[in-house]
């Protein structure tokens, strides 16, 4: 297949096309593209039940929106990764001012679901702009970091930080803890990763500590959840319980597609819980097989940003897989019971629109910062050696 598509796309080929083929990381690619693949065979396993759970007649309504929002999201990285990193910049402009006028509009004319009013309807879809934001806002601050590396004048981090706390502000009035907690950790890998002295690290780690502790006396929800979790025995812990007894009865192997018992008893089994139905139908081994799919995923985009020569590009390709890998294992470790539980989808594999679109445009703008251009790889070394904010 790969030598048809070679012969397809000659090296001396410079349409549009040819230049993307031969130029974008098709290593990646094709991991995302199992990644889109296993979401939507997964969303099969998990439709009937929770289209029962629900009251939906057919069985495969949510298989079938997840199918149309894969070949939404191939869409969205074939599109996004055939921009400039200038193309790059402006698109995340113009996205994160869109998402932030409609997260600041939510309190007024969102819909609001289990005490937080982080969606919009739009013609019996939900649309979640913070996951629109998240990538957006990593471009944005990588941007604005590389411009304060210049010298030149330009206020970079002051901006960065101040597109970062008002992204914040407006998601802990949703509220939502999660995505306030992953953009922080993405926002502190690229700054730590534009080469800024290691005591503002550690200063803004430190107020990043005190801030998340916060919330558990803040947010009634994330105190519960603390405590739920600390003292499993005194409070109802029903879906993770289900969960993990559905990643328990799958085995090595698992009991089969289609075939598994304990996804019924998951609420959100389509959802935030979808890793326990994989690993029930398929088994540990399919299971430790998808994780390293993404720690793939990760590894190989985070060695591709270190060889990029240009600050920008180094830092944002960087900070987009960061989200990504941080993410995912949020996700996991909230099925295995490792953390507190927290509504963070899987990456291309939980069921969700605004999840999945969300996805490709940020594996998009990572493949596109990652292409060979003339120059991009020429003299690249580690992170922070461009410049200092000395």
């Amino acid at each position: 297949m790969r030598q048809q598509t070679a012969h397809a796309f000659a090296r001396t080929d410079r349409s549009p096309l040819g230049v993307w083929w031969w130029t974008t990381d098709r290593w990646l690619l094709g991991a995302t593209a199992i990644l889109v693949t296993v979401g939507v065979l997964l969303s099969f396993a998990s439709s009937p039940a929770a289209a029962q759970r629900i009251g939906i007649d057919d069985q495969f309504h949510f298989a079938i929106r997840q199918l149309v929002f894969g070949a939404g999201a191939a869409t969205i990285v074939l599109a996004v990764s055939m921009l400039s990193p200038k193309g790059i910049r402006r698109a995340a402009f113009f996205i994160y001012i869109v998402a932030i006028g409609v997260m600041a509009a939510l309190p007024f004319i969102g819909h609001s679901a289990k005490g937080a009013a982080r969606w919009l309807m739009i013609g019996g879809f939900t649309f979640q702009p913070s996951e629109f934001m998240k990538p957006a806002l990593i471009i944005l601050v990588s941007w604005m970091f590389s411009e304060g590396q210049k010298g030149e004048g330009v206020p970079g981090v002051s901006i960065a930080f101040g597109l970062y706390f008002i992204a914040v502000g407006l998601l802990l009035m949703q509220p939502d803890v999660g995505q306030t907690v992953l953009i922080t950790i993405a926002f502190g890998a690229a700054f730590w990763m534009a080469g800024v002295p290691i005591s503002w690290i550690m200063g803004l780690g430190a107020v990043a500590l005190g801030g998340l502790g916060s919330t558990y006396f803040l947010f009634d929800h994330v105190h519960a959840r603390v405590q739920k979790f600390l003292s499993p025995d005194q409070a109802d812990t029903h879906q993770v319980t289900r969960a993990a007894e559905a990643i328990h009865a799958g085995g090595l192997f698992g009991r089969g597609p289609g075939e598994g018992v304990m996804k019924r008893h998951v609420p959100d089994l389509h959802t935030d819980f979808i890793y326990s139905v994989a690993a029930e139908e398929y088994g540990l081994v399919f299971s430790l097989a998808l994780i390293a799919l993404f720690g793939f995923v990760v590894v190989r985009g985070l060695y591709k940003s270190m060889k990029l020569s240009d600050p920008f590009e180094q830092v944002a390709s960087a900070g987009l897989f960061v989200l990504l890998g941080q993410q995912t294992f949020i996700n996991v470790a909230v099925n295995l019971n490792m953390i507190p539980t927290k509504g963070m989808t899987l990456p291309f594999i939980s069921y969700g629109g605004s999840s999945m679109l969300a996805m490709g445009l940020t594996l998009g703008m990572a493949l596109a910062l990652t292409r060979k251009r003339p120059g991009a790889y020429g003299g690249g070394g580690p992170f922070g050696q461009a410049g200092s904010f000395d």
